[in-house]
Formats: C-alpha cells, structure tokens, sequence
C-alpha cells in the first residue's frame, strides 16, 4: 500500500518534469528550423495538419466508452468549435511561432507565464470576478499579475549579456515575407517584436480557455472536441499560409530534420503530451499540471547552455524567473479562491486536490491543450 502511494505521488512528478523537457527540446529544435530558413506559417500548416489526423481517431478511441445526449454537430457546439481552433490553433500558434523566430525558447517559457495573469485580468473585464482588497485571494494576484507584467518587461527590454551566443544570424528572410501592412522594424528591433507577437499569442490562449472551459460544461468529450477545433484551426492556418507563403519552394520538404520535426511535434504535442496531462490531472487534480509550466524555464537554461546552438541571455532568465514568481503567486491567488468557495469560513475543512470547484476563474479542464503550454 504504501509503494503504491509513493508511485502515486513520484510517477506524475516525474512524467511532467520528462514532458516540460521534451516541450523545451522541440521548442529548441523548431527555433533551429525556423531560424535555417523554414517558414514559420509553413510549419503550423503541416504539423497541425499531421496531428489532426492522428488525433480524430485516438479521440474516438479515448471516448470509446463513454455516452452523451449532446451531439458535436449542433450549431452552437459548432460555433465554440470555430473559436476554439481560431483562438487556440490559429492566432496563437502563428504568432508563437513568428514570436520564436525573433527571439529564443526561454522567452517564450516566460511569456507562457503571463497565462494565468492574463486570464485574470480577462475575467475582470468580462465581470466574472471583482477585487475584493479584504481577500487575500485577490491581493496575491493583483501582486502576482504586477510581478508577471514586470518580467515582461524585463524579457523584452533587456536582454543583458550573452550566457552563450547563438551560431546562426536572425531569420531576415521572415522579415522580408511579412506584408508591408505591419509595421516595419530593423533587425536590431526583432527581439522586441518577438516578445509582442509572443505576448499576444499567449492572451489568445486566454481567450481559449474562456470559451474552452464552456465547451467543455456543454460537451464533456474533451478529446473529440480537441480533434474537431484541431482541424477547423488547421483549415484556418492553411488559407492564412497560402497568403503569407506564395513562394512553392517554401512548402516543399525534404525527408531530412525538417520533416522529423513535423512529426515528432505532431505526435507529442497532438497525443503523447495531452494524454499524459489528462492522466495526472485525474490522478492529482485540475491544479497539478500548471504548477509545472516555470520548469521549462530551467530546461531552457539547461539546453540553451548545454546542447543547443541557440543564444542564451542573462536578461532573459532574468526575466522568465521574475515572471515565474508571477506566475506562482497569481496560482495561488486562484487556489486560494477555490478553496475559500468550496469552503465557507464558518466551516472550514481541508480539501482533496482532486475536488474542483465549478466557478474557479482558472479552473483547468480535463484535456490541456497542449497549446497553452508551448507552440510546439
């Protein structure tokens, strides 16, 4: 009994810090990709596409046993659908990944910290939650968004001195591709463009959650409805492409890295990572998965120093351990919250982590979505 307690509590630790790694590594190797000349636009389209179809029959496998009234075809299900890939494939994936190609991994390890910042900052705007000063809940997010948005700042303001200097020049051929609709900037501007793209791409995942966590309330098959707003976001990306990338030599790919890359992305991000995630959030709870997300800050070093030809600054881990700081106090705002709904002051008992309160503002579902983690 008591082995088996211990394989309770180390087997999800470890499966997450083993999936936080593998997301930095890929997130590594896609910067590799995209700064050897692969179009970012190109690589959204493919790997999505890649993953969709692996993903639509493993969700009809995973939801295998289970049965609901509610069909995916109706049309307000179908109506979340189209947002859902908007917002968590196509918005965010592209300017993630236009966000990667003008900086590093680390920094898009400490924007993915403004998550809970930003989805706190969306609840208030949309009445869903109100600052109370008396709550300790609400100090402690207030201070953790401030701490959040400072590093931010931090990420893209200062860059510091070199830990290790990257061995390949900056993507200019993006520069070049990208419509004369948006505002021009100078190779020297690229890391704070970059830092934007990567900040609106994470309040897109924000505006996911939103809708997803209502999806979710109404059609409880997680996985058939990621399957689904897959594929709409991957149609989206396509026409989004076919526009940005008219170069046909740009869409040809070799049978060389740039392919493995498309698949192992595909199959980790569309698969073997949500299926995993889904097991330990049934094992631990909603909250136990999050807590992991500052980790990639630590395998971002780790790589950046060690085993990857990508530019590490003093700056940019700087910055990501300030936001991480951020990131953990505005999670504990949000579990306090839970807790202190779930129970009342007058009687007061201690809660199981597997209890889930149906008005938590950053109550996570059942499927993580794999891109509210990482681009990748």
């Amino acid at each position: 009994m008591e082995v088996k307690v211990r394989k309770e509590k180390f087997v999800p630790f470890v499966a997450m810090v083993i999936m936080e790694a593998c997301t930095i590594a890929l997130t590594i190797l896609a910067k590799t990709a995209l700064t050897g000349g692969m179009s970012p636009f190109v690589f959204v389209v493919y790997t999505n596409a890649f993953g969709s179809i692996l993903l639509l029959p493993f969700s009809f496998f995973f939801h295998r046993n289970d049965r609901t009234e509610e069909s995916i075809f109706s049309w307000p299900l179908l109506f979340r659908v189209f947002f859902l890939g908007f917002t968590g494939i196509f918005l965010f994936q592209n300017l993630a990944f236009v966000g990667l190609s003008f900086s590093s991994p680390i920094v898009v390890c400490a924007m993915g910290l403004l998550i809970p910042s930003f989805s706190f900052l969306l609840n208030l705007i949309l009445g869903r939650s109100k600052l109370d000063w008396r709550n300790t809940s609400t100090r402690a997010k207030v201070v953790g968004t401030i701490i959040s948005l400072s590093g931010a700042f931090v990420e893209e303001l200062y860059k510091g001195p070199f830990i290790r200097p990257a061995s390949s020049p900056s993507p200019t051929r993006l520069l070049k591709s990208i419509p004369k609709l948006l505002v021009y900037y100078t190779i020297p501007d690229n890391w704070f463009l970059g830092c934007i793209f990567l900040a609106a791409a994470f309040f897109s995942v924000s505006l996911f959650n939103v809708i997803q966590t209502g999806t979710v309330k109404t059609y409880p098959h997680v996985m058939k409805v990621a399957s689904f707003y897959s594929i709409v976001g991957t149609i989206q990306c396509l026409v989004f492409a076919l526009f940005m990338e008219r170069d046909l030599s740009a869409w040809k790919i070799e049978p060389n890295f740039d392919l493995f890359l498309i698949i192992a992305t595909g199959i980790f991000g569309n698969v073997i990572r949500p299926s995993i995630q889904v097991k330990c959030t049934q094992m631990k709870g909603p909250t136990y998965v999050p807590l992991f997300k500052p980790f990639g800050i630590l395998w971002a070093a780790v790589f950046g120093t060690s085993f990857f030809v990508n530019s590490l600054r003093y700056g940019s881990v700087l910055g990501a351990a300030i936001g991480g700081v951020g990131y953990y106090s505005v999670s504990w705002g949000q579990l306090k919250e839970t807790e202190e709904k779930q129970n009342p002051v007058e009687e007061r008992k201690p809660i199981k982590s597997s209890h889930y309160h149906e008005d938590d503002e950053n109550k996570v579902p059942l499927l993580t979505n794999d891109q509210e983690e990482s681009p990748v």
